[in-house]
């Protein structure tokens, strides 16, 4: 990847000493459906309170049908919560914002446009002019180490390179929170490790929030100051990561005794989670 700069970065926005830059607070969530001619309720999220401090990477994960991926839809704006709020920077989340960029778990790219004009689509829709707009879309590309591949469209890419278009499209909006649902669960394993090493690179280079969800434990650890567990839509427990930040190479991470701690403790803590079915909350 290409050797990131500080400075070609615009700066975040301050917060107050202290303050979360994401706040989630008695977040509920509720969906309805109809069986057998009656509106059943299903709680999604039931009360969901965290913070996250401003550039803290938070892994969230938990047996299937927790309510992760509703929770960052919700986070996004994509989803409207039945009680309680999210906000960034202090400000109340009512709908999607430039505030907040979101990383798929496919990386959705617009199969007739190019790896360059995939980019530039978030900025075209911000508002951003050409020529700013390519030369925006050609440094994030670089960033991901992709400027090669800019005239490719997404049939000619590897899922690596469709992730990596990814990340630099949300990025290049220059979110303050990035948001990033199973980014890497669809990839091979040797892709998936060259890339969290590339996201931490990312991250030490610009110092964003993100809050990522993620099923694999070793992912969370590596990744995350901190990992939020959830079970039923609501949260568990909140695990605090002994790793040093910034990181440095990942096989190095993993010989460390905090990460072996910290793998345990999460493990203990999944391996008796029961898997959310539809039926829970039917009543």
């Amino acid at each position: 990847m290409a050797a990131l700069q500080r400075d070609a970065w615009t700066a975040p926005a301050v917060l107050e000493a202290d303050a979360p830059h994401v706040s989630i607070t008695g977040l509920r969530k509720d969906f309805r459906i109809t069986i057998a001619g009656q509106s059943k309720r299903i709680p999604a999220l039931c009360g969901v309170d965290f913070a996250v401090r401003k550039g803290e990477i938070v892994a969230v994960t938990g047996a299937s049908g927790c309510g992760k991926t509703t929770l960052l839809r919700i986070i996004m704006g994509l989803e409207t919560a039945t009680a309680g709020e999210v906000r960034v920077s202090g400000k109340r989340v009512r709908g999607c914002g430039y505030d907040r960029g979101l990383v798929f778990q496919h990386a959705e790219l617009l199969p007739w446009r190019t790896a360059l004009a995939n980019i530039e689509f978030g900025l075209m829709t911000k508002g951003i002019r050409q020529p700013l707009r390519r030369r925006t879309a050609e440094r994030f590309l670089a960033m991901v180490g992709l400027q090669n591949a800019r005239d490719r469209k997404p049939h000619q890419l590897s899922g690596g390179m469709k992730q990596r278009v990814g990340i630099a499209r949300a990025l290049a909006i220059e979110p303050e929170v990035l948001l990033m649902d199973e980014p890497f669960g669809a990839l091979d394993a040797q892709t998936r490790e060259s890339l969290q090493a590339e996201l931490l690179d990312i991250q030490a280079a610009t110092g964003k929030t993100i809050i990522i969800v993620t099923h694999d434990l070793d992912e969370a650890v590596l990744l995350a100051d901190r990992v939020v567990v959830m079970e039923r839509g609501a949260v568990k427990d909140i695990i605090e990561i002994g790793l040093p930040r910034p990181r440095g190479p990942l096989a190095e991470m993993r010989a460390r005794p905090e990460f072996g701690r910290a793998r345990v403790h999460l493990w203990e803590l999944l391996r008796h989670l029961p898997e959310t079915k539809q039926e829970v909350g039917l009543r």
